[in-house]
């Protein structure tokens, strides 16, 4: 029955899908049809996300991700944190894993916020498009203005959370109570 616990939110999903079902069947049908789009797309995406995780855990060290990305790295940590979250790939639910795997190594809390910031609205595909279809001055003036904004908020975020606080995201007891990992 524990074990249950762990997908509570997919069995309610799927139970309300069939209630709709049973009483609209043509909702219903509608409603399975999206939330199978949901689960293809996520697990089309998931397994290459995890797949980066564990090579990310055995070959880079956490000095490495201290040094580039952690408290000390300064300008460099923030410019470097934009680069990987505007370069990636895939809706923000991706990005999560990728951070709680940086906060593990060492990574700053600041250049977490700032690599979630730039994975949500910085991404290069976007700014192509942007850049090709409404001109050059709106897509750079649109990622400028999104940058200054990433940093200042990830800046207030940072001041406002407690040392604690922060601590528990590089734990990995945020996630559900999980043990804590041994493995940098």
């Amino acid at each position: 029955m524990r074990g249950l616990l762990r997908y509570r939110l997919f069995l309610a999903i799927v139970a309300f899908d069939l209630l709709v079902l049973a009483f609209r069947p043509a909702t219903g049908i509608t409603l399975f049809g999206h939330s199978w789009r949901v689960l293809a797309q996520m697990l089309g995406l998931l397994p290459p996300v995890f797949l980066f995780l564990g090579l990310l855990d055995v070959w880079v060290p956490r000095e490495t991700v201290m040094r580039f990305v952690g408290e000390r790295s300064g300008v460099l940590g923030m410019a470097l944190s934009i680069v990987l979250g505007a370069a990636a790939a895939g809706p923000l639910y991706g990005a999560f894993p990728i951070a709680e795997a940086m906060a593990r190594k060492g990574a700053r809390y600041l250049n977490i916020l700032i690599f979630l910031g730039a994975w949500s609205t910085l991404k290069v595909p976007m700014f192509l498009f942007e850049f090709s279809a409404l001109g050059p001055r709106f897509a750079v003036t649109r990622w400028a203005v999104n940058v200054v904004g990433i940093i200042g908020m990830a800046y207030l975020i940072d001041r406002l959370m407690s040392p604690a606080e922060k601590a528990i995201l590089g734990s990995g007891t945020a996630g559900g109570g999980r043990a804590e990992r041994t493995r940098s």
